[in-house]
């Protein structure tokens, strides 16, 4: 899907994403005074890669691993029951989330939909102490009174615009990148592969 869209431009590369990221990990553990009682939980399809490594910088920082989920929010979207063909991945939370200053990580924050969607879930698991936002790009727009903790860029764009993660893992490719709509089409996560 990424070869039918057209590149406005490429707002982070791979050394940027890697250094937001790295500050990041910095944040989460001076705000919370440390690495003792967070957990990080990924947002799929992105967002748990990203996740994943937060969990490396934090561990290389502070010597301390600490836990990491992955939570697909699908069935928990306003918009399921109108999205005929959901793509479903598996929710895997390893650990018990009461008590925990949870860290909910997703790659790019728009209306904040999402994050209601990953905000109940969450809650349906346990309950939190706390639960924390890092994203790695926030373009705004919000549709709820939804922000994050953390954020690794602000990219200012406009609705006709998606901005799109492409993580090496997943696309071959790592970077950030604004990409013109087709009319009618809806922003969203770049599809895996970037296909």
């Amino acid at each position: 899907m990424k070869d039918t869209y057209q590149v406005k431009s490429v707002v982070m590369d791979d050394v940027e994403i890697e250094r937001s990221l790295t500050r990041i990990a910095h944040q989460i553990l001076e705000a919370n005074h440390g690495a003792q009682d967070i957990a990080l939980v990924g947002i799929v399809t992105r967002g748990d890669l990203l996740a994943k490594r937060l969990v490396e910088k934090i561990e290389q920082i502070e010597g301390a691993k600490v836990p990491l989920g992955s939570l697909d929010i699908s069935f928990y979207r306003d918009d399921f029951m109108t999205n005929f063909a959901p793509e479903i991945h598996a929710t895997h939370i390893p650990f018990d989330v009461d008590g925990k200053r949870i860290v909910l990580v997703d790659d790019v924050l728009y209306t904040g939909r999402t994050i209601r969607a990953a905000l109940d879930a969450v809650m349906d698991l346990g309950r939190p102490e706390v639960i924390q936002l890092a994203v790695l790009v926030d373009r705004g727009h919000r549709e709820l009174p939804i922000r994050a903790d953390y954020v690794g860029k602000n990219v200012p764009s406009s609705r006709d615009e998606n901005v799109r993660l492409f993580l090496e893992e997943v696309d071959g490719t790592s970077a950030v990148e604004i990409l013109d709509m087709k009319p009618g089409e809806r922003a969203g996560s770049a599809p895996l592969g970037g296909e």
